[in-house]
């Protein structure tokens, strides 16, 4: 073989393992959880500025919220390859290799699995805020009746608080999606609806499995449940009915 002949080899070599493959980047699971907490979290600012009789949609939008964040951390440590914590929780040197150019990976980079994490725990501490939280007026949490008046009220005010902190993460969110799709011409956003996404190199995700979505979807239904039933109902707190004395019968 000629010395040239070996250059174009080599050259078609590197070619080729530049040469995109579409991958199974994000499962059904991920994908649904993703749009699903999207909704809610929307629904969740909107009504929660709305306030008055948009606090009962408020108060279901946060219970979906709790559901969904327990499915996602269930899913984080049972489901397909690259939705597991394990799989893209960032070491000190794989951010620096990002912050410095050199990172090469499927999935979530490490400064967007940063970004994961904490929008995860801002979350779990908004929705477990509110559900010992009140309006003062017609609403409260589900768990409103578990704690006192007055760690009640402190409770309410880092909800209110987090709600700030939770508008800003998801600002930088927005900015760094736009970032990469403009700038980038990485498009961050058709493999959250798709599933799919042209890599250099990758393998696609194994599934979670059926046993993993059921035992994630339960777990995350259970607690939804476990809320709402330690909730009082409508008659344990409605006022008692003014006491009726019977009368005793005329005589005629």
């Amino acid at each position: 073989m000629t010395a040239q002949a070996s250059v174009d080899r080599i050259a078609v070599s590197a070619q080729a393992a530049r040469t995109p493959t579409r991958i199974r980047l994000w499962d059904l699971p991920v994908r649904v959880f993703h749009w699903s907490l999207v909704l809610a979290v929307a629904t969740a600012v909107v009504t929660g500025e709305l306030g008055g009789s948009w606090m009962e949609l408020h108060g279901k939008a946060g219970l979906s919220i709790v559901g969904l964040v327990v499915f996602r951390l269930v899913w984080g440590l049972i489901g397909s390859t690259h939705a597991r914590f394990v799989r893209f929780a960032p070491t000190p040197r794989q951010l620096a290799a990002y912050l410095q150019g050199r990172w090469r990976g499927t999935g979530h980079n490490p400064l967007g699995a940063l970004s994961v994490f904490a929008l995860l725990a801002l979350l779990a501490a908004q929705a477990t805020t509110g559900l010992f939280s009140n309006d003062d007026i017609g609403f409260s949490g589900p768990l409103f009746n578990l704690v006192d008046e007055a760690l009640a009220s402190r409770l309410t005010g880092l909800h209110k608080q987090l709600a700030n902190g939770l508008l800003v993460l998801l600002a930088m969110h927005v900015a760094a999606i736009a970032f990469y799709v403009w700038l980038k011409k990485d498009n961050l956003v058709m493999p959250m609806v798709t599933g799919w996404k042209d890599v250099e190199a990758g393998a696609s995700a194994e599934k979670g499995g059926p046993v993993a979505f059921v035992v994630a979807s339960a777990v995350a239904l259970a607690a939804v449940f476990a809320v709402s039933a330690a909730a009082p109902s409508a008659a344990a707190v409605a006022p008692p009915a003014a006491s009726t004395q019977s009368q005793p019968k005329p005589s005629w």
